[in-house]
Formats: C-alpha cells, sequence, structure tokens
C-alpha cells in the first residue's frame, strides 16, 4: 500500500478541515496516511532560564514519516512550510506545499487548485525541485549545545537595548573579517527573497550554488552583501561581551554567548519540491513582490492658470 503523509497547520480552521478531506481522499484512493502539525518542525526559542536542549536534527520526523513515504502535503503559509522541511529532509521525502496562508511565497499551489494537483501527485506526475539548506550549529565548550536545519537563513542579532554588536566571520580558509553591525544573515538562495532582501541584499534564482552573507544595519559603507560558493562552511564568532540572539528560519532559536561559535555550511539534506508546473521564479517574483512590473506612465504636463 502507498503511503503519504499530511502536514499541516493546526491554528488555522482552513488547514484544519482540508488536512482532513484530503486524509479521507487519500485513504478511498487506497493509500496509508500519516498526519503531523508544524508543530513538530519549529524548535522552540530558549529562554536564560532554561537550559540549551539539543534536539537531533533527524529526530524531528513524525511517526510514520519516513524514506518510504511517496510525498507529503503541506498546508499552511510559508512559516509552517520551513517547519514542514525541517521535519521531512532528513527522510528525503518530497512535500507539495498548499497555500492556506498569506504570502505563500514558498507555495506551489492554492485550495482552488489542489483537486488536480493531488491526482497527479498520486500518479506521480509531478517534477521535484531541489532546494539547498543550512545545517546550524551552536557550539559550547567544544560540543554541540544546539543545531537546527534552516532553508531560508540563519541570523544572529543583539538583544534590545544593548549596543552595536562585533561579529569575528571567517568563510572557508579565506583570512576572517570583522563586521560591525546590529546582526549578521546568512543565507541560502531561497531565503535571499526573505530577510536578506529586507536588509538589502540580493535575489539570487534557487539553482545558483551560492551562500550570502548579509550585515544588518553596518557601521560601515564597506561592510555589504557578499555572496560565495556554497561549498564554503561559515564560522562566526561574537567578538563582544553581550549575550546575543540567534533565529533560524523565524521560528527556532537560541541565546549565543560570548564564547560560543556558530558552524554554517550547506546541509547534506536538500528541500524537496513538488512541482505540478515547470517552476519559473521570475513569475513567482513579480506576483508576489512585484518585481518587472511595467512602468506607470507620468501623467502630460499641464499649464498652470
Amino acid at each position: 500500500m502507498p503511503k503519504a503523509g499530511i502536514i499541516y497547520n493546526d491554528i488555522k480552521p482552513v488547514a484544519c478541515r482540508v488536512a482532513m478531506e484530503l486524509k479521507e481522499k487519500l485513504r478511498d484512493a487506497g493509500w496509508d496516511v500519516c498526519m503531523a502539525t508544524g508543530v513538530g518542525g519549529i524548535l522552540g526559542y530558549s529562554r536564560p532560564d532554561s537550559p540549551i536542549r539539543r534536539t537531533p536534527i533527524e529526530g524531528l520526523a513524525s511517526p510514520g514519516f519516513d524514506e518510504e513515504m511517496a510525498f507529503a502535503i503541506v498546508l499552511g503559509g510559508d512559516g509552517t512550510v520551513l517547519a514542514a522541511f525541517r521535519q521531512v529532509a532528513p527522510c528525503g521525502i518530497p512535500l507539495l506545499a498548499v497555500n492556506t496562508g498569506h504570502m505563500g511565497f514558498l507555495t506551489e499551489v492554492y485550495l482552488n487548485q489542489l483537486t488536480q494537483a493531488l491526482e497527479r501527485a498520486m500518479a506521480g506526475d509531478y517534477e521535484v525541485e531541489e532546494r539547498a539548506m543550512l545545517l546550524v550549529q551552536v557550539w559550547r565548550d567544544s560540543a554541540i549545545s544546539w543545531e537546527a536545519l534552516c532553508l531560508n537563513e540563519m541570523v544572529i542579532h543583539r538583544e534590545p537595548l544593548t549596543s552595536m554588536c562585533h561579529f569575528e566571520i571567517q568563510v572557508g580558509n579565506h583570512a576572517p573579517v570583522d563586521i560591525a553591525a546590529d546582526g549578521v544573515i546568512v543565507s541560502t538562495p531561497t531565503g535571499s527573497t526573505a530577510y536578506s532582501l529586507s536588509a538589502g541584499g540580493p535575489v539570487v534564482a534557487p539553482g545558483v550554488p551560492v551562500l550570502q552573507l548579509v550585515p544588518i544595519c553596518p557601521h560601515s559603507l564597506a561592510s555589504r552583501a557578499l555572496v560565495f560558493a556554497d561549498t564554503e562552511p561559515v564560522s562566526i564568532l561574537p567578538a563582544t561581551p553581550n549575550q546575543m540572539v540567534m533565529v533560524v528560519d523565524g521560528n527556532a532559536g537560541c541565546y549565543v554567548l560570548p564564547d560560543d561559535r556558530l558552524h554554517i555550511e550547506r546541509s547534506r539534506y536538500s528541500a524537496r519540491f513538488i512541482r505540478v508546473q515547470p517552476p519559473e521564479f521570475f513569475r513567482i517574483l513579480r506576483e508576489k513582490l512585484g518585481w518587472g512590473l511595467p512602468h506607470i506612465a507620468k501623467p502630460t504636463s499641464v499649464e498652470l492658470p
């Protein structure tokens, strides 16, 4: 019996309703169905009064989500998609992302297209687009104290009401550099249209094998976004006496102490998107972010009375 999965945002009534309907459709068609909420992929935030507990990357998959699963459907917005890939990427499960949220930049279809997309998924009539993910680790006292997968970006930044921070950063075997800024973003091409874009970084097409480093509010005209090969790992030392905060994909994070070290590299796991139509990145940029829209003609000049 073939097996499929459903991951949904359980705080959205429409996602819950559609998840139940999908479950019945798949079972009626002879599929074994496993269900999970996106909460399983949200690692949460540590607190100063709560010790950091390492959650192994391979331990986030929900029961039944394994290499035997043909595909999974995720119902939600971009945040649910990001969390879902953290759950399924180590198993290599391709995801069909259905938008029940607001922006839906990472989703493939809307609810009114779901029936046709489901039929194609069950028939195996689709392409798989692989996107790079990051492995993010916090090292403390020569041991990993926290780690996570991320599809968009890793951000380390100062806490509120603290001064500007200094970061000692080394990319690959290149000479380390010192950056004074409110924070630093390390982004995948997928994440180049997220926080990195808002911080002034370039848009990178998904298939380009690069990562980018973007300072947040740098205190130098020379500290600008850097694009480099994704084969080179990044090491970040917080060269400041203040505690900092690290956030991964906007929904998981931990505190970073002055003696900690961050290690970021391209993960051996990839996000596998189900595409029922040929991927068209520029169309998505146009529809979601307004890139490349035609200029509006200026009004003709009129003579003042």
